[in-house]
């Protein structure tokens, strides 16, 4: 079931609901809508403070059912930590763990007081959007059909409203924008590699195009992109039965200037060639497509915002598998765009498969600027953990804009040197450049291998290894960078540049 968002002005303490759902600082601080359900309520959210039932912790939940004098059959008092404090990570927080909780009761609808929570620099569109992103990603549910969810006689969460004494109707719209890019991201993510291969990302993205105006896709075959000069992504693809696809989507938005472009790693399954993976843990190597997912639920929540835009969004769509026919560690490749390319370890295969498609990107649309999306580097993961993407430009105004809009987003980037000191580590006495650069700032020197490939471009990388998905037999796709990526376009459509 896929929430849907509302807003809302009516009382709290008069509003006709399952579940209304307030705030509770630390040290018992109410909010204004907690303390007029307070006082409509005989004081039950003070004794319950008062017993300390209610802390106020950050994302702490209490429910209080059937309290008297009020018209809602529960009120779910969510902890907003220290007043003094407030941030907008926590404003996140806090949103997240109210939807986890009202997802656990037997309830179909709430209406949550929460977007009325002050955060500073922030107006009430970023909250209502802010709001609405949280509750839909944490009551996400894997809904692939070979694993049915159990029914339940129970009535599930369906709506939530949200409170604004101010219009948010545009965070609201986008919100429900962005979130349909984020699940489409996370579907296709989840899905298991033997369904999600090249050939299905291709229809998934035909399938959009035909459901939208001012929406095209073509698709390159492994024929086609060998007869253009392919060289370095049809190598990584040779192990597979799964042929290789260029998917190549495009929006015409705007008025007849050059596009924006995102290029994704789609890598449906990484087992490493024939420089093979460890076997425990590759499982999640279906993840290794993230970058193609989260540019694609980018270019979907722009298609859905409408925004005044031209977008290209560009994804190389490849199995690496062992095989006979495999590429071996010792070839020497040549690229799209003529560079010659030696391979070291065929499990640095993503840049391979990034180059000619940023090559083509770069030839065809002439871009205003291309950013790509890869979860590129166990290094990177490494340096940055799972909070923070990757940012590598030689751009700082193009990195301001990213980083920038991963604030605003919650969708957080960290800028790493992207300095022509590192490229010594790429040099090969047999090609002009080798895949690898040793095992030193390895996020970096995979950065600085596709910068060779963007020369005369406004290009920027994001290695999305650490934020893509969640580690575990359980860990889902998280869809980012699909809210930075958006956000990215929203200012680039205000401001005209």
């Amino acid at each position: 079931m896929t929430l849907q968002f509302s807003l809302g002005s009516a009382a709290p303490e008069t509003v006709d609901t399952p579940c209304v759902v307030v705030g509770v600082y630390e040290n018992g601080v109410l909010t204004s809508a907690a303390a007029r359900v307070n006082t409509a309520a005989q004081g039950a959210i003070k004794q319950q403070i008062e017993s300390g039932d209610i802390s106020g912790k950050a994302g702490s939940t209490n429910v209080l059912f059937a309290p008297p004098g009020l018209t809602a059959k529960r009120v779910l008092v969510v902890g907003l930590g220290v007043q003094k404090s407030f941030d907008g990570a926590r404003y996140q927080k806090i949103h997240l763990e109210a939807a986890r909780a009202l997802a656990r009761l037997p309830i179909d609808s709430a209406v949550s007081y929460l977007t009325e929570v002050e955060v500073p620099q922030h107006d009430a569109t970023w909250r209502v959007r802010t709001a609405a992103l949280a509750a839909d990603h944490a009551t996400y549910r894997y809904t692939a059909t070979f694993k049915p969810r159990e029914k339940s006689s129970q009535p599930e969460l369906g709506t939530v409203q949200f409170a604004s004494g101010e219009d948010a109707s545009i965070g609201l719209d986008q919100a429900k924008a962005i979130a349909e890019g984020v699940r489409f991201a996370r579907e296709l993510a989840n899905l298991p590699p033997n369904i999600c291969n090249p050939a299905y990302i291709a229809d998934q993205a035909t399938l959009f195009a035909e459901r939208h105006e001012k929406v095209s896709c073509q698709v390159l075959d492994h024929v086609e992109l060998e007869k253009l000069g392919f060289g370095s992504l049809l190598a990584v693809g040779r192990g597979s039965a799964n042929k290789p696809k260029l998917v190549v989507l495009e929006y015409k938005g705007g008025n007849e200037e050059k596009p924006y472009a995102f290029v994704g790693k789609g890598i449906t399954f990484d087992t490493g060639g024939i420089s093979l993976k460890p076997g425990p843990g590759m499982e999640e190597m279906k993840f290794d497509m993230g970058g193609a997912a989260g540019v694609l639920g980018a270019f979907v929540a722009a298609v859905k915002m409408q925004l005044p835009v031209n977008l290209v969004c560009v994804v190389p769509a490849v199995e690496n598998m062992p095989d006979g026919d495999s590429y071996r560690p010792g070839d020497v490749l040549t690229s799209l765009s003529g560079i010659t390319i030696e391979v070291l370890n065929t499990d640095a295969e993503g840049r391979l498969i990034l180059c000619d498609a940023l090559t083509y990107t770069a030839q065809t649309f002439q871009p205003r600027a291309i950013i790509d999306a890869a979860t590129l580097t166990g290094a990177c993961v490494i340096a940055l953990g799972k909070h923070a993407s990757g940012l590598m430009t030689k751009h700082d105004d193009l990195a301001d804009e990213l980083l920038a809009a991963g604030e605003h987003a919650l969708d957080r980037a960290w800028r790493l040197p992207l300095w022509d000191d590192y490229q010594v580590q790429l040099e090969s006495g047999f090609a002009d450049v080798a895949n690898i650069g040793g095992k030193n700032a390895g996020a970096i020197t995979a950065g600085c291998f596709l910068a060779r490939f963007t020369e005369g471009q406004r290009w920027a990388h994001l290695d999305i290894a650490g934020t893509a998905w969640d580690e575990g037999r359980k860990g889902l796709a998280t869809g980012r960078p699909v809210s930075l990526l958006a956000q990215w376009l929203i200012d680039r459509a205000g401001s005209g540049s």
